[in-house]
């Protein structure tokens, strides 16, 4: 696995007023959306900050009814399906707890997630519309 991330995913409450704190409040422009879905801004060369219904968020992540600490991933996206599949099994080698096996997904993409020694997600994704161009500008 290449020491990357390509997203990083907060689950939150309200969709709709993340979008306003990070969007309206802090200017921070958005790339995408899906209203009371999810809400995609890019935030750095190549790295989207994704505002996520935290019930579908967790359901996709395998995480139990939320605690003390809000749901985040960070997800590794890949060239392909195989790509995923290859880098789970790396994960599983090194240790890492699979708490949800590479499925595709309603939305069109290929994901898996694992757990690191903290409980912490990983999404290892093959997203078919992700594309980052040379001037780090992202496409979802």
């Amino acid at each position: 696995m290449q020491p990357r991330v390509d997203f990083i995913s907060l689950g939150v409450r309200s969709v709709a007023a993340s979008r306003r704190f990070y969007a309206e409040g802090l200017g921070w422009p958005v790339h995408k959306e899906l209203p009371d879905d999810v809400v995609f801004i890019q935030v750095n060369h190549g790295l989207i900050l994704s505002l996520w219904n935290a019930g579908q968020m967790q359901a996709e992540a395998g995480v139990d009814a939320p605690g003390p600490v809000p749901c985040i991933t960070l997800s590794h996206n890949l060239p392909s399906t195989a790509d995923v599949d290859r880098v789970m099994a790396e994960a599983a080698a090194a240790g890492a707890k699979i708490v949800a096996e590479p499925v595709t997904q309603p939305w069109g993409g290929y994901t898996g997630y694992f757990a690191d020694p903290d409980g912490f997600r990983w999404e290892i994704a093959y997203n078919p519309t992700w594309a980052v161009d040379d001037a780090g500008k992202v496409t979802v």
